[in-house]
């Protein structure tokens, strides 16, 4: 049975972890920074981004694609260091920017909130907007509640992204041009809820609260549960087939399987998810914990 280790401290909160180029690299909401952090860990700041990170991917050339949550943009930053915006989904997001994920050949899919999470309102359903390669944008697929961590299939012909608030993990085809068809779901937790469902009653309703996942080689999701204190593997379906859960009992809000054997899962934890309580004390932490099954896929 696999076990969770402390490994990094010391942030306001940890999201979008991922494996690149030998290392960790990890946003932290409101320390406004993306870190590339060695296996030792030993961190590095390399991006400031004032406007909240999150979501992280790479595209062909080397370029950083990241998430600016708050102004709905994705940020580029060039091999040289240089920073553009790559996208502007503000046209599109009705809440705040969220996670990504980046296909190999440079076309990315963006989740948003859909609604003001952070002000209590009552969940409403969001867009995923895709970006191409040259950073054009359109929407690749409405009706979602709360689209989150996203992962390919290493076959790059399926897209399945977590609902935070739907209780499932969504799936479409992906065509040649990018777009979506044949939405369905790959894993089901529990009934999906009405829109305009206030959040208390809400979180009664959820059995699973899908935030950042990542896919194995076995075809089954490390999925953390924002809303349970774990992170969880789930089998195509549904069924929940292993579960890690911090010591220390906190929660857990991303994931991302890497290290150079693709068996080392880490774990973005954190008390809660509270902006006001996050930004005032760095209590995130990152855990680690080693596993049967590799990495597959994006990201």
């Amino acid at each position: 049975m696999a076990t969770l280790q402390p490994f990094v401290d010391g942030g306001t909160f940890f999201e979008g972890p991922r494996w690149h180029d030998g290392a960790w690299w990890v946003s932290d909401f409101y320390a406004h920074t993306v870190s590339r952090i060695d296996a030792d860990g030993r961190r590095e700041t390399v991006m400031e981004v004032p406007g909240q990170p999150s979501g992280l991917g790479w595209l062909p050339d080397g370029s950083m694609l990241v998430v600016s949550m708050l102004d709905q943009r994705v940020l580029r930053r060039w091999p040289d260091g240089r920073v553009t915006i790559h996208a502007d989904i503000g046209h599109l997001a009705t809440g705040h920017a969220n996670d990504l994920v980046v296909a190999p050949d440079g076309g990315a899919w963006v989740g948003n909130f859909g609604f003001d999470l952070m002000a209590g309102e009552a969940m409403q359903p969001a867009c995923l907007a895709r970006i191409a390669p040259d950073g054009a944008v359109s929407t690749a697929a409405t009706d979602l509640y709360f689209p989150n961590g996203a992962v390919i299939t290493p076959d790059g012909r399926t897209l399945i992204v977590g609902e935070t608030f739907g209780n499932a993990m969504t799936a479409f085809n992906i065509s040649a041009d990018g777009t979506l068809s044949d939405r369905r779901d790959w894993a089901r937790f529990g009934p999906r809820p009405e829109p305009g469902t206030e959040r208390a009653d809400l979180l009664r309703r959820l059995a699973v609260g899908p935030d950042g996942c990542c896919l194995d080689a076995d075809n089954h999701l490390w999925v953390a549960d924002a809303f349970n204190q774990r992170c969880i593997r789930v089998a195509p379906g549904g069924e929940i087939v292993d579960e890690l859960k911090p010591a220390n009992g906190q929660g857990v809000f991303a994931c991302m399987l890497g290290g150079d054997d693709g068996r080392t899962l880490l774990v973005c934890v954190a008390p809660d998810s509270s902006a006001r309580r996050r930004k005032l004390a760095p209590e995130a932490n990152l855990w680690t914990a080693r596993v049967d099954v590799p990495h597959a896929g994006q990201p």
